[in-house]
């Protein structure tokens, strides 16, 4: 529980960073379900619609919910209830990438209520992954067909607006979901002699279109840069010190479809490895649910998300997010100090600065700092 004094001060500065926030509606705004959450829960209450955004900024600055999430779906009547009584126009394609579902080392050093430089370098590269390698290489939208937020807290969010997918059903959804992180591939599909005794392994070339060229070059780019990359993709590592010492021959196999230059035990389970590690990783428990539930609410870009006081920041395009560095970028409360009493805190960095660790300390702070201890449920107002 937030205490009190704390929970007013956060709201106070929600209610200032709204009445001068410029306007945050999406496209359409007459047309989407709106859904609003309180220091507990990130969405307590839904089924709200508004005209425009004067109307919307009013609420906000009156009420300073601490999150804001908006349907990508477009409906007749978007504060309709229940679902059926809205009248479901279409919807926007969305997928939602958080670091935890990456299970990176470093979450048993600092928890998974915690995210490190590593967590968020390690979540850029999938949402990269995910629009060069899948949505512009193998579904062909354009960087006007993408937006890309950061969530305020630990990933980021992708929204595909086109007329392609607007009529799409949940089944089409995941249909797509499922091809870019690779499930239910059969490893038959690419070497279809598999498993044959005295049968050289044949299998995908670089130049292969979809899932068999992205594993021939995934595979060919991990031997060009090292037998780390190689561990990376769940090779273990006296077979990636194989393959790196024999790396000619490999890559020269693999670009004419002979996958048997030299000999791996257990082929087809290596292989298959290496297939999920391409792959984009979505959780099964939420993101996948993201791209296939057409009636799903997700942060408003440019809200507060009110688990860090980090701007869920909308990025001009997606060619900027290699740029973008979320810690300096996305911080919302940047005048002042706090003085708080600290619990405990691994050390982590914000507005440039290092902060902690901290252990039952009294500290005044940058306000960026407190505020993002605070609502990480770490610190107090004193």
């Amino acid at each position: 529980m937030l205490d009190p004094k704390s929970a007013e001060l956060v709201r106070g500065l929600l209610k200032e960073y709204y009445s001068k926030a410029g306007d945050l509606s999406p496209h359409s705004i007459e047309r989407r379900e709106f859904g609003f959450g309180d220091f507990e829960r990130k969405i307590s209450y839904r089924h709200m619609a508004f005209r425009d955004w004067k109307a919307l900024r009013t609420y906000l600055t009156n009420d300073a919910p601490p999150f804001v999430s908006v349907s990508s779906a477009h409906y007749q009547h978007p504060d309709g209830r229940p679902m059926e009584n809205k009248g479901r126009i279409g919807a926007e394609l969305v997928f939602d990438l958080d670091a935890n579902d990456l299970n990176l080392p470093c979450a048993k050093e600092h928890g998974r209520s915690w995210v490190c430089d590593k967590c968020l370098d390690g979540v850029k590269d999938e949402t990269h992954k995910l629009i060069e390698d899948f949505l512009v290489a193998d579904f062909g939208f354009g960087e006007k067909d993408i937006g890309v937020n950061f969530s305020g807290n630990r990933g980021y969010h992708i929204h595909i607006d086109n007329k392609t997918v607007f009529d799409m059903d949940s089944d089409e959804r995941k249909a797509i979901s499922d091809y870019i992180s690779a499930n239910g591939i059969e490893m038959q599909s690419f070497f279809p002699n598999l498993g044959m005794k005295g049968k050289r392994l044949e299998g995908p070339k670089p130049t292969d279109y979809g899932w068999g060229g992205k594993l021939a070059g995934g595979v060919i780019r991990a031997l060009n840069t090292g037998i780390g990359e190689l561990t990376s993709l769940g090779i273990d590592r006296p077979t990636a010190n194989l393959l790196f010492r024999k790396r000619a021959e490999v890559i020269l196999g693999i670009t004419t479809g002979n996958w048997d230059k030299i000999n791996i035990p257990k082929k087809g389970e290596l292989w298959a490895k290496v297939l999920s590690s391409i792959a984009v990783r979505q959780s099964d428990s939420i993101d996948k649910n993201v791209s296939t539930d057409v009636h799903k609410l997700l942060r408003l870009p440019d809200t507060i998300h009110g688990d860090t006081g980090l701007i869920a920041k909308r990025l001009k395009s997606a060619s900027d997010l290699s740029k973008f560095d979320p810690m300096n970028d996305a911080v919302a409360f940047t005048k002042g100090t706090l003085k708080v009493k600290v619990e405990s805190s691994p050390k982590f960095e914000i507005s440039g600065q290092s902060y902690g660790p901290f252990n039952g300390s009294s500290e005044e702070l940058d306000t960026a700092a407190a505020i993002y201890l605070i609502l990480k449920r770490s610190a107090a107002l004193i």
